[in-house]
């Protein structure tokens, strides 16, 4: 979700004394003197370790989380392979909440998008095709810069509802032809509308419903009149008039909205039905405002007129999350009933309020259209999964809102549909009611009753204190090291009892693989609490980085509020003391130091565009993909020139998938000026994109020409993998000549010359060196690869150690390239990777301590856990190898685990089992051709 969901324990336990600027304002050493300060009164003057290192409980998630994901997941899929058309789209939906859950961003879009390409209805079309609008906030500029390259993005947006909305209504509008015998029926009728009459062709009118027909030509006493009088039916003479002419011709003229309106209030009294559908269309057709939507909604129900309710639906879907500020549409939408839901949306009543829920949980969960949003969801679920996922997300709001009776009904009800995960609502209440004991009774009694998972730990853990807690904790952990609030509360238990390096180590093994903003913040008040304030304004820098508009210390505080007052407290740097310190961060592999220093960059003079270029490549370096890309649109925005622009439309394609368009924008920018941004985007989309192994030399050849070409802004990065990288070189202006003495270590370590201007002009581009050098390796070419890496390390480009270990190894010089690795090892902050990339080069059991590293520092790289899982195979250990993989899988939806463990399955003979984990494998990826295989092999074998 967007904004955060605070849980009921976070509001209970609110911070003692929050007043920021008094934290930075007291005199040096009083925050350092922990112990002295701990049993500081709330209301002391000077601020106490635990006024502000506090670890609020984590909430009740409002998601769907199983207990076997993996069997949920599968199931979905076979249902998949043999439902109805119509029941598609709604399993595409749960499979998207599933998704949600397990926190995959990615693959939760895929289903979105999957349910609003198979969407049986026009109304389903609509609801699925906002919700992705939704999704893809701020993405406008990919579908403008796709039309740039002529080619159309494949739109979700607004549907032609009354084209495409199909009523019918053949039943009901049959015209009927039989006529009274005599020869006293008149040809035509007058009908009186206040003073005027409107003849009529008297047939033509019986045709329109049952009502006239019955009138005209029946047994009641208008069939003998020749004059009739209709002006208490609220119709206009024009409107009366127009109606006579649909009689004749079957089509509606251009119409007034008023004069339609009163044609299709009298047309469903009269129950012409035919008529009523031409106004219905013609309305629906006209809204294109949310005041028309509004206005025109209310007798869209009243008058039981679906295609003019769901073009108005649609116009307040379309401005989601606004609408929802309208009082008058959440009035609409949150008191509608089940007459007027299926006038509305038709049969996708629950998709609906599942997207409105989502929107109005994002803006507030305690607000009352939240409330409302989700009780409709409820009303609207028919199906067990529909039940038990409403029951819980109200059960979640309830919590929140203090309602725990009701909260304890719904939380119950969602338990007893089967959602595992709504006992953690139902222990919650129960602390808050006194009853701990029972609490953790009820989630022992669910450890011990089935496959214990981290979160019933940690859930279990809030029911303890002291040790207990503690181990409960680390138990947690253990089988979920993703889960954030183990770690900090035992950085904060740390932190109290003044084990500084030990707390800082707890925050830092979760920052390692997972930037989370809650877990920077609490190192933000460590830091603050030791007077770092340089450290502590590196964490909030960062903060802001991820999140322009985050809010501390339980959303009361804005980050950027708090920055501005330590920075009061830290030196200023200079451009050059910048620069010299990224470049220190870069070698260092520092990628968080490195975002704080591009955001105080970003406040001077410099050019704004590299900087953001460069944060954006930092940002999908730290899996910050949603970051990644405000920054770069952020870069294009600030470009300086059309070349350079075109570069960054360039990645921005490139980074959504449409590497051929990022191709041509690449070729653009050169044919302006050659530019060695230019000529590395090329490369680098072109050995993307192209299958033809021969492209490798024309890949060489642009490395080589973006090598030759001037540049004056530095940029030094690495793409999302190790191996491919991206820099652009830049330069320094060198105003005073003290400055730049005292800066001359920077123009050494970056393997410069400094003109008699005093402009100082890279030589060569370090990082474009190493990219070259990968494609050297991969062509054979290794004396050239090296004499690359090798150049590379001169400027500390610290990197390329992992390359060079690559040329070593090819060059069967295996314990060289084992010591290259731990080179790397030994600079590189962030060294995960190395270790990973060292296990390739020693023997075993020195790969297996290598590989054991890298699950410590980051427990979500899977490499590992295949890499043990086979060992364990081939030492005829298979139940051992498969629960290496299952240790994984329960926190990380991975196709290769799965695939994997799949295997394993199959060669035990387990065909079930197999077939379960190569359903849930296509659920993540349903176009991988070897999982296909094996899913077709496994289920050849399936009883």
């Amino acid at each position: 979700m967007r904004s955060s969901f605070t849980s009921e324990s976070c509001k209970e336990s609110q911070l003692n004394s929050l007043n920021p600027q008094s934290w930075l304002q007291v005199e040096r050493g009083k925050l350092s003197k922990l112990s002295s300060q701990s049993s500081t009164s709330p209301t002391s003057s000077s601020p106490s370790i635990e006024s502000f290192i506090k670890v609020p409980e984590p909430p009740v998630q409002p998601f769907f989380k199983p207990g076997d994901y993996v069997e949920v997941l599968a199931q979905i899929h076979e249902e998949l392979e043999s439902c109805s058309p119509q029941e598609r789209s709604n399993l595409y939906l749960f499979q998207y909440q599933l998704f949600k859950g397990l926190g995959e961003a990615k693959l939760m879009r895929r289903s979105l998008r999957s349910a609003w390409l198979k969407g049986s209805t026009v109304h389903e079309k609509l609801v699925f095709g906002a919700w992705l609008k939704f999704e893809r906030q701020g993405e406008e500029l990919i579908s403008d810069l796709l039309a740039t390259c002529g080619k159309c993005a494949q739109e979700s947006g607004p549907i032609d509802v009354s084209s495409d909305l199909d009523i019918d209504i053949s039943s009901s509008s049959r015209e009927t032809v039989s006529m009274m015998n005599g020869s006293h029926i008149l040809r035509s009728v007058s009908f009186k509308i206040g003073d005027e009459k409107i003849v009529c062709d008297r047939q033509k009118i019986a045709s329109l419903s049952a009502p006239f027909h019955a009138m005209l030509n029946g047994c009641f006493s208008e069939s003998l009149c020749e004059h009739i009088d209709l002006s208490e039916n609220n119709i206009s003479p024009l409107g009366f008039r127009a109606i006579s002419e649909f009689s004749i011709t079957g089509s509606l003229n251009e119409e007034s909205p008023n004069v339609l309106l009163e044609m299709l209030i009298f047309a469903n009294k009269f129950c012409c039905e035919r008529l009523k559908d031409a106004c219905d269309r013609k309305l629906a057709s006209l809204v294109s405002s949310r005041d028309d939507a509004v206005e025109l909604m209310e007798c869209a129900l009243e008058e039981n007129s679906p295609v003019l309710a769901a073009s108005c639906l649609q116009v307040f879907l379309q401005d989601l999350p606004d609408c929802l500020n309208d009082d008058r549409v959440v009035e609409i939408l949150s008191h509608a009933n089940k007459q007027e839901k299926m006038i509305m949306v038709g049969p996708a009543s629950f998709s609906l309020y599942c997207l409105l829920s989502e929107v109005a949980m994002n803006l507030d969960p305690l607000s009352d259209k939240t409330a409302c949003f989700l009780d409709q969801l409820v009303k609207s679920a028919e199906t067990n999964r529909q039940k038990l996922l409403a029951f819980h997300q109200l059960g979640c709001v309830r919590l929140l809102r203090k309602e725990y009776d009701e909260a304890e009904h719904l939380f119950e009800a969602a338990l007893n549909a089967g959602h595992l995960y709504s006992v953690s609502g139902l222990a919650r209440l129960g602390r808050i009611r006194g009853h701990r004991l029972w609490a953790f009774d009820k989630l022992s009694s669910v450890i011990s009753s089935g496959t214990p998972l981290g979160w019933m730990y940690l859930e279990r853990s809030l029911c303890c204190e002291g040790d207990k807690r503690w181990e409960d904790l680390e138990k947690a952990t253990e089988l979920d090291p993703t889960l954030t609030y183990p770690y900090m509360y035992r950085a904060a238990a740390l932190m109290r009892r003044q084990n500084v390096q030990a707390a800082l180590a707890e925050i830092n093994r979760i920052l390692g693989f997972k930037l989370a903003l809650e877990c920077l913040e609490l190192q933000f008040c460590f830091y603050l609490a030791l007077e770092n304030y340089q450290a502590a304004i590196c964490d909030v820098q960062a903060i802001l980085t991820l999140s322009p508009d985050y809010r501390m210390f339980e959303g009361r505080v804005a980050a950027s509020q708090l920055r501005t007052l330590v920075r009061e407290h830290v030196e200023n740097w200079t451009t050059a003391d910048c620069w010299l310190q990224l470049y220190d961060r870069w070698s260092s592999v520092d990628d968080t130091g490195s975002l704080s220093v591009i955001y105080q960059m970003l406040e001077s003079d410099a050019a704004k565009g590299v900087l953001y270029f460069r944060q954006s490549l930092l940002l999908l370096r730290l899996n910050c993909p949603e970051a990644a890309m405000r920054s770069l649109q952020l870069a294009r925005q600030h470009a300086s020139t059309e070349h350079e622009r075109l570069v960054y439309e360039g990645w921005i394609l490139y980074d959504t998938g449409h590497c051929n368009e990022g191709l041509q924008k690449a070729e653009e920018s050169i044919n302006i000026k050659k530019s060695f941004e230019a000529f590395f985007l090329k490369a680098y989309a072109l050995a993307d994109s192209s299958l033809d192994p021969s492209c490798s030399s024309t890949v060489i050849s642009l490395l080589e020409e973006a090598l030759k070409c001037p540049s004056d802004r530095l940029r030094k990065g690495q793409r999302s993998s190790s191996i491919k990288v991206y820099t652009v070189v830049t330069s320094l202006v060198v105003t005073d000549a003290p400055r730049y003495l005292r800066h001359m270590k920077l123009v050494r370590i970056l393997g410069v010359e400094v003109s008699l201007t005093g402009r100082v002009e890279l030589k060569v581009a370090p990082v474009a060196l190493n990219n070259l050098g990968s494609v050297y390796v991969d062509c054979g070419k290794l004396d050239l690869a090296a004499d690359c890496y090798i150049n590379a390390l001169k400027i500390r480009h610290t990197r390329a150690h992992q390359g060079l270990a690559r040329v070593h190894f090819l060059r069967n010089e295996k314990t060289a390239a084992y010591e290259e690795m731990t080179k790397l090892i030994e600079k590189a902050q962030n060294n995960a990777s190395a270790y990973e990339k060292r296990s390739e080069y020693c023997d075993r059991e020195l790969t297996k301590a290598d590989l054991e590293m890298v699950t410590q520092l980051d427990p979500l790289r899977v490499y590992p856990y295949r890499y043990r899982a086979a060992v364990l195979m081939d030492s005829h250990k298979e139940k051992e190898a498969i629960a290496e993989l299952s240790r994984a899988i329960v926190f990380k939806a991975d196709l290769h685990l799965l695939h994997l463990r799949a295997a394993f399955h199959e060669h035990t003979g387990d065909v079930l089992a197999a077939l379960r984990d190569c359903r849930a494998a296509l659920s993540v990826d349903p176009n991988h051709r070897e999982m296909l295989e094996l899913h077709n092999r496994v289920n050849s074998h399936e009883p």
